[in-house]
């Protein structure tokens, strides 16, 4: 079944899915008071301006969620989105999500890249 994507997932296998904190926005204060204090990663501008010629730009992350407490009276959606717009790739961007979205990959700063079970447990520690 080569090239086999599930039903709905064709146009999706162009997505990349990139966590905001911690691999975007420095997030060097932990979740502070909320807001998106922080400054850009090294690369991370040019590499979203980079991706975006070929691929749909999918941000994840739980500061978009819609039951979160509004900062300064704004969504993290909101407060994601003019963070995006100072640093001029908001327009690189396909979606801003809390969910995880449908993609080919993930870049994310607390990921595992799993093989198998036996090495996921070992790797956590658990064995």
């Amino acid at each position: 079944m080569e090239n086999f994507y599930p039903p709905g997932f064709e146009n999706d296998k162009n997505n990349i899915a990139i966590d905001f904190d911690g691999v975007i926005h420095n997030s060097d204060k932990g979740w502070f008071d909320g807001t998106c204090y922080g400054e850009p990663l090294p690369g991370a501008i040019e590499s979203i301006k980079e991706l975006s010629k070929y691929y749909k730009i999918i941000i994840f992350t739980v500061k978009a969620k819609p039951d979160r407490p509004l900062v300064n009276g704004k969504t993290g959606y909101e407060l994601i989105e003019e963070w995006f717009k100072k640093y001029g790739i908001f327009d690189y961007i396909t979606e801003i999500t809390h969910e995880k979205p449908r993609a080919f990959l993930y870049i994310d700063d607390n990921g595992f890249r799993f093989t198998n079970w036996i090495d996921t447990l070992k790797w956590i520690k658990y064995e």
